[in-house]
């Protein structure tokens, strides 16, 4: 039984938690930094405590003071959200070690998952198919020649602890392996406290593929894919569910693997595995242990309530939902809305909402955390929306995105609206003709 959930995040998912909540008759506590106490998460909270000053160190990413703002409200629960904390093995062990309720799978499987080296391992224990590479860390320069030589240019540099695209390089050639993995490990330190790097082979014209999942360590069941292929910077842009170029065997083929792998992994929670998907071949990339931000193209193509089913698991270590309920129906695209210019290389942009206009109508949802007159700060992610839009195929869907997009208003900072305006409009986007790099090699 779970009464009081403090969500130890902010911004639109933060948002998204408390509404799952009252939802299900719980409590909520937001917890803020001093800048964020007229947050929009903070508002509709049923209580809020300040942790810290604006630096995401000093309050979001502050274990002490969020294990403390627990104790001060009473909650018996906390839901990480995605982001910040959601994926560090030292907060969820100091939850587990104080017998607090951590909405997410067990401490040990965080740490494992998150170290793409030793993930990667699992995942060739547990059956899934991986990406040529070194098997460890690289420990010299002959080594990394060696390794690159053998599954041939380009290579991928990529920090073992990292994600988002900090730690990788691309390497095409021999004469800057050295120099590429001395950058790589700089990065690494700098944002993941390791500078263990390693390789893998490069793919060029990938797509990204993704299988959510659900488990309670024995009951596993899978809710499809999501294509997640256009992308800047490494980060995703714009998301749809199902993926419009794999086939049904290839489909039936990636969930039943990933459901059989997750059942022997003995997971409880919410869980993402990602693949690189080229030439009709998958091959393992990472696995989140969290929830995603394009979890609601699932939940809209097939009416599971992923957060809810999240706290179920927590609550109760049963998932009550079995795979033949799971109703899959029509075709989901989610534009996620930064707060950014991206004629000018997605520069951040902050300032005050002026003027907002939200899209509404039918199979149009909106996950915001934004309404006039707020301030967009910026001191943390520039996600601020993100725009939803599901029809009974993927033509009536995007159809029904360019309608929404028209209507979406933001003015007082610089959006990415009028770029997805431009992607959605694009033929290659109409005919499935992308890639991963297509958006930084496409002129709009």
């Amino acid at each position: 039984m779970i009464n009081k959930i403090l969500i130890a995040n902010r911004g639109e998912i933060a948002v998204r938690i408390i509404r799952a909540c009252k939802e299900l008759d719980i409590k909520t506590v937001a917890v803020h930094s001093n800048v964020d106490s007229d947050s929009m998460h903070v508002k509709l909270a049923d209580e809020s405590v300040c942790i810290g000053p604006h630096n995401p160190i000093n309050s979001y990413l502050n274990i002490p003071n969020l294990v403390s703002a627990l104790e001060i409200s009473g909650a018996d629960a906390i839901h990480p959200g995605y982001g910040f904390l959601s994926e560090n093995f030292k907060f969820a062990n100091t939850l587990e070690q104080h017998k607090i309720k951590f909405i997410g799978p067990r401490a040990d499987v965080i740490k494992k998952m998150g170290d793409k080296i030793q993930a990667k391992k699992i995942a060739e224990e547990l059956g899934l198919p991986i990406i040529q590479g070194s098997n460890g860390a690289i420990k010299d320069l002959e080594e990394a020649k060696k390794i690159s030589k053998k599954i041939g240019y380009p290579v991928l540099i990529k920090a073992s602890g990292g994600g988002g695209g900090k730690g990788m390089k691309i390497v095409y050639e021999e004469k800057d392996l050295g120099g590429q993995i001395e950058l790589a490990k700089n990065e690494a330190k700098k944002y993941f406290g390791s500078e263990d790097v390693f390789i893998e082979k490069y793919f060029q014209n990938p797509r990204h593929i993704e299988v959510q999942i659900l488990s309670d360590g024995t009951n596993t069941i899978h809710l499809g894919e999501r294509d997640c292929t256009i992308q800047r910077r490494h980060q995703k842009l714009v998301e749809e569910t199902p993926s419009p170029v794999i086939s049904k065997d290839e489909r039936k083929n990636l969930l039943d693997t990933c459901v059989k792998s997750i059942s022997n992994l003995g997971y409880h929670g919410a869980g993402t595995i990602e693949f690189i998907y080229e030439d009709g071949k998958f091959y393992f990339l990472e696995m989140n242990t969290r929830l995603q931000v394009e979890h609601p193209v699932t939940e809209v193509v097939t009416g599971v309530d992923i957060v809810k089913r999240q706290i179920e698991i927590a609550a109760t270590n049963k998932l009550s939902l079995k795979q033949s309920e799971v109703k899959f129906s029509g075709h989901a695209i989610e534009c996620r809305i930064n707060a950014e210019n991206y004629l000018k290389n997605f520069q951040p942009s902050s300032g005050t909402i002026n003027i907002l206009h939200q899209p509404s109508g039918p199979g149009t949802r909106v996950d915001a955390c934004i309404f006039q007159g707020c301030k967009i700060l910026p001191y943390y992610d520039s996600l601020i929306a993100k725009l939803i839009c599901y029809g009974k195929d993927r033509s009536s869907a995007k159809t029904r995105l360019k309608r929404a997009l028209d209507e979406f208003v933001i003015n007082g900072i610089d959006t990415t609206i009028d770029l997805h305006k431009k992607i959605v409009n694009h033929k290659d986007f109409i005919d499935c003709k992308f890639d991963v790099n297509w958006l930084s090699k496409t002129k709009l």
